[in-house]
């Protein structure tokens, strides 16, 4: 384990996240790790203190965690916002206070007897752009608070639905009587424990998710994860960097390469006009600022376009190149 803090590991981690073992009745599991203790144990294991995470998975889930380390945390609101896929399992019969198998039982109905056409007729209600209602217990905020906190102390909570896409929702197995697969391709902020609970009630009973796995965030897949156990283990051998995926990797933003003179004027705060992007783009977005090498070296801010559409006028949003040691004068 490092000895001393690591301010130099800068870039994008992705953990392959635990979450509530086969076979084991979560009333009686130890203590899931959560996110936020997943962010602590690499600041422990890694010395890099400047981690931060793109969004939360529940306790009981499995799957893509992206934490990015370093200068990289200057980029996290970028890694926010994309569609994500998971594989999901919904246990028919029961349902619960938080919509998953963590909770306590509220309601047990009888499942009908079900066949695969129906399940699909009663999926196909869920596809395509819904309101959708999050459930209580979710790090949502109101008034400034988490709702499960207002949840938990008896409070009664009034959650509005939302507006969320679900691009594909693929029956993967059905067990009759009671266990459904899917397979859930959704927008950021759709919440699969909502589909969970709302799809019991097309069926005509009640339902919990009793197992969730986040295959995909964005442009990562499960293929670029690491279990916590290879990040221990490689941070103990001082190897954490090998793990470590560039800062900007798979960023979606346009880019706009940048000569060493772009580089030296956008250092110093200012303001330069730019050939326009392949990409079209308006005022306020937010493009890659990238140099001979395909680093990234800032955010850049469209400030203004010129009247033909060839050049932007931008402005450095957020400078990164000297965190890699990149001169803002050419030698």
């Amino acid at each position: 384990m490092p000895k001393s803090l690591r301010p130099d590991l800068h870039g994008l981690l992705i953990v392959d996240k635990p979450g509530l073992p086969d076979g084991l009745d979560p009333k009686t599991a130890d203590r899931l790790p959560t996110s936020h203790d997943i962010v602590q144990r690499v600041r422990r294991w890694s010395g890099q203190r400047r981690i931060g995470h793109t969004g939360t998975l529940d306790p009981m889930a499995s799957g893509i965690l992206i934490l990015c380390l370093g200068a990289a945390t200057r980029l996290v609101e970028y890694y926010q916002g994309h569609d994500k896929s998971y594989l999901a399992e919904i246990a028919l019969g029961v349902s619960t206070a938080t919509y998953d198998a963590m909770g306590v039982v509220v309601d047990e109905q009888p499942s009908p007897p079900l066949t695969v056409d129906q399940i699909e007729a009663a999926l196909s209600q869920f596809q395509g752009t819904i309101e959708q209602k999050p459930p209580i217990y979710s790090a949502l905020k109101q008034d400034g608070e988490s709702l499960h906190r207002k949840a938990r102390r008896g409070e009664v909570v009034e959650v509005a639905a939302r507006r969320v896409t679900i691009h594909r929702l693929d029956l993967v197995e059905f067990s009759p009587p009671s266990v459904i697969r899917l397979r859930v391709h959704c927008s950021a902020g759709t919440y699969v424990r909502s589909l969970a609970h709302d799809l019991g009630k097309a069926l005509g009973t009640v339902a919990h998710l009793s197992a969730l796995c986040r295959e995909t965030v964005g442009e990562f897949t499960l293929a670029d994860a690491h279990s916590l156990d290879a990040i221990e283990s490689a941070a103990q051998d001082d190897r954490l960097a090998d793990l470590l995926l560039p800062v900007g990797e798979r960023l979606t933003l346009p880019i706009l390469p940048l000569d060493e003179a772009a580089v030296e004027r956008l250092g110093f705060g200012q303001r330069i006009w730019l050939p326009a992007p392949p990409t079209p783009v308006a005022v306020d977005d937010v493009v890659q600022g990238i140099d001979a090498g395909d680093q990234l070296l800032g955010i850049l801010r469209i400030l203004d376009l010129a009247p033909d559409g060839e050049a932007v006028l931008c402005k450095a949003d957020k400078w990164l190149a000297p965190h890699f040691g990149q001169p803002l004068h050419s030698a």
